[in-house]
């Protein structure tokens, strides 16, 4: 495995499922940190690190979401990340278009599917660019980024941390700007689309769309939260991820004292931010969920 794009924070057992993590825009792997600590043992967690940040910032960074994918897709394949053991994808804003990317990548060459996608806090992928992506310069990124509140206002603050960072935000705004979905199979993989309730950028009904990208099974889950929902709602992201997963990992979660998500015995309790299921006329009550806690949308192949 190639450890210049893949990161690993912890240990996890002989032949774990993988859990491959794509950042946001002008993140790096090590976002994914805290997840990676709270669910490795029965998953191995590694996070994707792109070019242009942190040790590798002294490569170009990528300019374009589909050649990203297609680098990370070759290097996901040419280590064997895709053929050894069963995988899953989580990717969080620009970091959920570069995961479904990646997936429609692999599938173009006949590699082995992901067993899920997890596609938080990003609107379904359609054929202009999202209207919140066209910054047309550096002071209109700095203040969508200090608007979505993911960066610490210290280093916005500080001219020399904002030199370092800026490459990097640059380039990845301009990837998002200039991507267009393109025509193509739906994906072989099931699909859990995750948003905050109160996030400024992505509507909790333009995260529906993403059914249209899978002819698996979906789903979408609301946390309480902005666009970095996921910081403040770490376990409970965590359980939704260990419960889909659990059939890869024979049940075992590595969360402690954690159930099914949306169970008693869970953390993602709906009367404490946990996750409830977005409600329409697609939705049904999931097998096995008593009173449709969580619900799941039945997927459809694109036209």
């Amino acid at each position: 495995m190639d450890t210049r794009w893949f990161r690993r924070f912890d240990e996890a057992l002989p032949d774990a499922p993988r859990l491959i993590c794509f950042p946001h825009a002008g993140g790096s792997a090590s976002v994914y940190a805290p997840l990676a600590r709270l669910l490795s043992g029965p998953l191995e967690v590694l996070a994707v690190q792109y070019p242009g940040r942190q040790d590798r910032r002294t490569e170009a960074p990528a300019t374009s979401v589909t050649d990203l994918a297609a680098r990370i897709a070759e290097r996901l394949e040419a280590g064997g990340v895709t053929g050894e053991r069963p995988y899953a994808f989580f990717g969080h804003s620009m970091g959920a278009l570069v995961a479904y990317e990646s997936a429609r990548a692999l599938q173009s060459r006949s590699a082995p599917a992901p067993a899920r996608l997890f596609l938080s806090g990003r609107s379904a992928p359609g054929p202009r660019p999202d209207r919140h992506d066209r910054l047309h310069d550096d002071a209109a990124i700095l203040a969508a980024v200090r608007a979505l509140g993911g960066t610490d206002a210290s280093v916005l603050d500080d001219p020399e941390l904002v030199d370092m960072v800026m490459p990097a935000l640059r380039a990845d705004y301009g990837a998002l700007a200039s991507y267009a979905w393109r025509p193509g199979p739906a994906l072989n993989a099931p699909l859990t689309a995750l948003v905050g309730d109160s996030d400024p950028v992505v509507p909790v009904a333009s995260v529906s769309g993403w059914a249209r990208h899978t002819t698996g099974d979906d789903e979408v889950l609301v946390f309480a939260g902005g666009h970095f929902y996921l910081t403040e709602r770490l376990h409970d992201v965590g359980a939704v991820v260990a419960d889909r997963l659990r059939a890869l990992t024979g049940g075992a979660s590595g969360i402690q004292d954690s159930g099914p998500a949306g169970s008693d015995g869970g953390r993602t309790d709906t009367g404490t931010g946990g996750p409830q299921a977005a409600r329409g006329p697609r939705t049904a009550a999931a097998a096995g969920e008593p009173g449709g806690r969580h619900q799941r949308t039945a997927g459809r192949a694109l036209a």
